[in-house]
């Protein structure tokens, strides 16, 4: 049977399957290996060795383990920014002593470029200053007025 005999959304679901797998592999990804402190309480705090301030918590290992992500996410991309150098994740047997005892250690896996493209295409809010007049008339004229200057900025850059 070859494609053109199956059914169409068998085709498509092969060849988007295909895409995601391709997109996945030439993806990067980089797992770190985080500390988890449990609490009495059933909280758990948690670092990365590797990445000193690197920090969070939650009031379950659930929740410690999704803020973790966020907080690696956050944390690589600010190195990013920063231009700091970013360390190569470590084996967890060279982990101290103090490290290890009574605590779980845990990978956390992120995808540095996801990450970055989700970052950089955030909507994010700025202030501008126009004169009350030119303000209402595009309210009554119903311009929506971030579209209007993010058009404006495209084209002032020569990006469209």
């Amino acid at each position: 049977m070859g494609i053109s005999d199956r059914e169409p959304s068998a085709v498509f679901s092969d060849r988007l399957a295909y895409v995601i797998e391709y997109a996945f592999r030439r993806t990067m990804k980089k797992t770190y290996f985080a500390v988890f402190e449990p609490d009495p309480s059933g909280a758990y705090s948690v670092y990365f060795p590797d990445l000193p301030g690197c920090i969070t918590v939650g009031d379950t290992f659930e929740q410690a383990s999704a803020h973790a992500r966020e907080a690696l996410d956050l944390h690589y991309y600010g190195l990013q920014e920063d231009h700091d150098p970013i360390p190569d994740p470590s084996d967890p047997s060279r982990f101290s002593r103090e490290d290890i005892e009574g605590n779980l250690i845990v990978p956390v896996t992120i995808f540095p470029d996801e990450f970055r493209n989700y970052m950089e295409n955030k909507r994010v809010k700025t202030n501008c200053t126009i004169p009350k007049w030119l303000k209402r008339a595009g309210e009554e004229a119903g311009i929506n007025f971030s579209r209007l200057l993010e058009n404006a900025l495209k084209q002032e850059l020569h990006l469209q």
